[in-house]
C-alpha cells in the first residue's frame, strides 16, 4: 500500500508553560490546532499533484502525517521553529525543510533558505518561490515555552 498525500495545509502555534516543556509543546500543538491528533513525522516531499488547502479540523486520535520542526526553551531565551516549503518549476512536486534554534526568527529564515536553495542545487532542478511559516518565542522568565510549525497532510490518494 502507498499513501500519496493529496492535500495538506501548514500551521504553526507557540505556548508557554509554568510546568513543563512537554507541556508547553502540547499547549503549542493546541495553539496550532494539532493537538488532539497522533503525529507521525515524515520527510520532505509534497507529491506532484498535492494541493495546499486552509486548515480543517481532524479528527481527534487520527494518525496524522506531518512534515514538523519544535524548539523547546527555558526563561529568558528566545526560540524560533519554522518551516519553508518550494515547489519544483517543472510541476512535479515539491520540498518541505524545517528547522529550530534557540535565536530569533530571522536566523532560523535565512537558515531555512539555504536548505532549501541546497535541496534545489542537490536534485539539480529549480524551485520557485520559497514560502515559510516560521514561530518565535521570547520565553518569560521561570517559564517553559515551546514553538512549532508543520506542514500537515490532511488526505491521500
Amino acid at each position: 500500500m502507498q499513501l500519496v498525500p493529496a492535500k495538506y495545509f501548514v500551521t504553526s502555534g507557540k505556548a508557554v508553560s509554568g510546568i513543563s516543556g512537554l507541556n508547553a509543546f502540547d499547549l503549542a500543538l493546541m495553539s496550532a490546532g494539532i493537538g488532539e491528533q497522533n503525529l507521525v513525522a515524515v520527510s520532505s516531499v509534497i507529491p506532484e499533484g498535492s494541493e495546499r488547502i486552509e486548515p480543517v479540523e481532524i479528527r481527534m486520535g487520527a494518525v496524522t502525517h506531518c512534515v514538523i520542526s519544535q524548539m523547546r526553551g527555558k526563561g529568558e531565551e528566545v526560540i524560533s521553529a519554522g518551516i519553508a516549503y518550494a515547489y519544483r518549476k517543472d510541476g512535479k512536486g515539491g520540498y518541505v525543510a524545517e528547522g529550530h534554534l534557540h535565536g530569533p526568527a530571522d536566523s532560523l529564515r535565512s537558515e531555512l533558505d539555504k536548505k532549501v536553495k541546497e535541496m534545489s542545487r542537490i536534485r539539480n532542478t529549480a524551485f520557485e518561490e520559497t514560502n515559510f511559516i516560521i514561530e518565535e518565542l521570547h520565553v518569560p522568565q521561570n517559564m517553559h515555552g515551546c514553538c512549532v510549525a508543520a506542514l500537515v497532510f490532511t488526505e491521500y490518494r
